[in-house]
């Protein structure tokens, strides 16, 4: 199962852009701003969640849709179409991002049940240098893409977080303190198993693959407390006062950390060389787009990768493409990184918000 008549309307500088005959690997081509990295976007935009540079909504309209766009793809199975997906703003309501599914009105978190998506961008070269909060939001990303729920959970305990941040600030009644902290130690908790499921998963496929040309990380999730109901729920009320000093809590699940060093050498990522850095995230996206589709069709997005390969890593990596379940999208300014695969591939030139198939 793969997508397929990928449509873009009004999106950023995609007037009006249609993308069919799609195949398992699909290629565009262009100059640096030709739009290439929108077609990814967009179709990123198919799956829960923000897209893949996590913009804002009256950012990705074009300058001719007054605030609104529209995205839309069939996914096809066996030659055939199995469903329509979309998702849209209206024009000058920009706060709001609508989902169609067959034609019926659905919720964005839907669209995970449909397909899982993962990508690698040049954006995320530096995930093992940035901030735990990168890394938690690299972590729930990845699970969400297992887990559709996942999503839902960390929303509601970031809402229920939120919630308890006032009452400690305006000194709130106690009694609304416990219903809040049962509330956010229950979401804590599905929040926290998802991402160590995740690890646990992205553990065993990591393993089974070869040290070699990509250099395989060790993943280790850190709580930043305790990760079970009651014991979340006895922490938080503990700490009441001396989070209300700080003005904000200063444990639970929003301080969880994804530790990762490189086999073999035991290295921390963030101390490995820009390189090594950049095999490790390869070899973790690849990890999860073998088990993103497992359940459900899996689109695996990548933004400028081949061009910072070597040949031999190059070459590792269309093959593990070929044999993967996920359809794939890369994206180049030119073809010559990707001679082994052009003739297998689909293949678009992409020139100032227009495509042409090649």
């Amino acid at each position: 199962m793969a997508l397929d008549r990928i449509s873009l309307s009004h999106f950023r500088n995609h007037r009006g852009t249609e993308l069919g005959e799609t195949r398992h690997l699909n290629l565009l081509f262009g100059e640096n701003g030709a739009g290439k990295t929108n077609v990814l976007e967009a179709i990123s935009l198919l799956a829960p969640g923000r897209g893949l540079r996590r913009a804002a909504l009256d950012e990705m309209s074009g300058p001719h849709g007054d605030g609104g766009f529209a995205i839309g793809a069939s996914l096809k199975e066996q030659g055939h179409e199995s469903a329509r997906i979309g998702t849209y703003v209206e024009p000058d309501r920009t706060g709001r991002r609508l989902v169609r599914i067959n034609g019926a009105e659905a919720n964005a978190g839907s669209l995970g049940e449909w397909l899982a998506m993962g990508w690698l961008t040049p954006a995320m070269d530096r995930l093992f240098m940035d901030s735990a909060g990168a890394r938690r939001r690299h972590v729930d990303r990845m699970a969400l893409a297992l887990d559709p729920g996942h999503a839902r959970n960390v929303s509601r305990y970031e809402t229920a977080m939120r919630e308890r941040n006032k009452l400690l600030e305006t000194g709130g009644d106690t009694t609304w303190l416990d219903a809040i902290e049962a509330q956010l130690s229950e979401h804590g908790e599905r929040v926290a198993a998802g991402r160590k499921a995740l690890i646990a998963a992205l553990t065993d496929e990591l393993t089974a693959l070869p040290d070699q040309p990509f250099a395989r990380p060790l993943l280790t999730y850190r709580p930043g407390g305790p990760t079970e109901f009651e014991a979340l729920r006895e922490d938080f009320r503990r700490q009441r006062a001396r989070d209300r000093a700080a003005g904000r809590a200063l444990t639970g699940p929003h301080r969880d950390e994804l530790e990762v060093v490189m086999a073999g050498s035991g290295q921390a990522a963030a101390l490995c060389s820009t390189g090594e850095q950049k095999a490790m995230l390869i070899a973790m996206t690849l990890a999860h787009a073998v088990l993103a589709a497992e359940g459900r069709p899996g689109v695996l997005l990548l933004d400028e990768v081949a061009a910072h390969l070597d040949p031999v890593r190059r070459t590792a990596l269309f093959q593990r493409l070929r044999q993967g379940r996920a359809q794939v999208w890369l994206t180049g300014t030119e073809s010559a990184p990707f001679e082994d695969i052009i003739e297998e591939a689909a293949v678009w030139r992409v020139s100032n918000g227009t495509v042409e198939r090649l």
